[in-house]
């Protein structure tokens, strides 16, 4: 076998293969019996038939493709272990000689894999910032449980509406004076302040009291999901049915009592300010990790293929896919309700894309360098952590890795999840 190299534009290149005839022709002998095995030629049982009958009933051009589907992919694979080329690619085979008896010749174009050169990654110096607990940060949770046990009650007759009440009201919007689809409502439960509605909505109802009938003016968002109302003015006619208030229990001992195992406030406030301690730990610790994998990152000289960054957005678009699919969406009902497209989509991922296959030949290459490797007890343990994230059992894990092919993919995660970890414990 004979291989050229060719460098093409885009960091392609292209392989120039030629097979010698002799192995074309025991393809094409294999290529004769697999073919008689298949088809259905009166007077001949499957796999007896000659092979002029074969040629007469189903054409040389099938026999010779069937013979290239033979040969083909072993040259191609030869000729990349030959050329030390790992292609980040699908090839574009065009096949240049196919006959029997002559030369196979056909060229395959791919993108390698990009040349990554190294920068610092070992010994890098990062700080870890823990940040301070103030009071202020233990009160704030002290009131998220005052509030989750607050009642809601009726407002005082003649009372009117603040931030933060919970309101019932009736709606009817128009845009240029007519009364679009969608915009009306009865009793529609809204809490003032929440920002459920378009900005500027709820804030005008503040100081409407029930009964009384408000008009509020507001201009529909230019990205609003219903695009014949995007960008546009509006005016609606509301009417306050109902006001209600929380009612919130006392910040004291017996507060305590009802939120948690504590007697008195004092011990619940030293638990609040011991967890949001330990929280602000492991965060710096965390943001310390992600730190030094960044700039290890950053460190790196490479020119990425573009088809690597489109391979990663198209993968992480089909994971999106199968989350929505699991919380019960559709990917295409995903689009019409946040009012996009699978182009805009593409285009918000490409720079995470870009970022994360940076940081996956970053780490690929440190594990070459330091001849990092992936053990069986390495797999063993991302599985066993893999079914205790799922709920499943180790062994039923690793049949499904196996059943989709993705065995490999497993490997080469672990292997950076290692090379990750080695550069992590050697922070200064």
């Amino acid at each position: 076998m004979k291989v050229t190299v060719e460098n093409g534009e885009n960091q392609q290149v292209t392989l120039t293969v030629e097979v010698e005839a002799a192995e074309v022709s025991k393809a094409v002998e294999k290529a004769v019996k697999r073919l008689s095995n298949r088809v259905n030629i009166p007077g001949f049982r499957k796999g007896k038939a000659p092979r002029k009958i074969i040629e007469r009933n189903v054409g040389m051009d099938a026999i010779m493709q069937e013979a290239f589907d033979i040969v083909g992919p072993k040259a191609f694979a030869d000729a990349l272990e030959e050329q030390k080329i790992e292609p980040v690619s699908r090839p574009q085979i065009d096949i240049e000689t196919l006959e029997d008896g002559k030369d196979l010749v056909f060229k395959a174009t791919v993108t390698p894999r990009p040349e990554v050169k190294l920068g610092d990654y070992k010994g890098l110096k990062v700080e870890k910032n823990v940040e301070a607990v103030t009071d202020e940060d233990v009160e704030k949770q002290l009131k998220t449980f005052q509030d989750r046990q607050g009642k809601m009650v009726d407002a005082p007759e003649g009372s009117e509406v603040k931030d933060g009440d919970f309101t019932t009201l009736d709606f009817e919007g128009f845009v240029d004076g007519e009364a679009f689809e969608g915009g009306k409502g009865q009793d529609y439960p809204l809490q003032i302040g929440s920002g459920s509605f378009i900005p500027g909505f709820e804030d005008q109802l503040i100081g409407a009291k029930i009964g009384e009938e408000k008009e509020v003016n507001v201009t529909f968002p230019e990205e609003y999901h219903a695009k014949e109302l995007a960008g546009k003015a509006a005016t609606f006619k509301c009417t306050i049915r109902s006001i209600k208030q929380k009612e919130l229990p006392a910040m004291d001992d017996e507060l305590a009592k009802k939120v948690s195992k504590f007697e008195t406030l004092d011990e619940l406030k030293a638990d609040i300010r011991k967890n949001l301690e330990e929280n602000a730990e492991r965060k710096a610790e965390n943001d310390q990790k992600s730190a030094a994998i960044e700039m290890a990152t950053n460190n790196i000289t490479v020119d990425i293929p573009a088809v690597m960054i489109d391979n990663r957005v198209e993968s992480m678009i089909r994971e999106m896919a199968m989350r929505l699919e699991q919380q019960g969406m559709s990917f295409d009902a995903y689009l019409q309700y946040a009012g996009t497209d699978i182009n805009k989509i593409r285009e918000d991922y490409r720079e995470t894309a870009e970022k994360n296959v940076r940081t996956d030949l970053m780490l690929e290459e440190v594990a070459k360098a330091e001849d990092i490797k992936v053990e069986a007890k390495d797999l063993d343990a991302e599985v066993a952590g893999m079914a205790a994230a799922y709920g499943a059992t180790p062994q039923q894990v690793q049949k499904i890795i196996k059943e989709q092919g993705r065995v490999g993919d497993l490997a080469a995660t672990v292997l950076r999840k290692k090379t990750a970890q080695f550069i992590i414990d050697s922070i200064a």
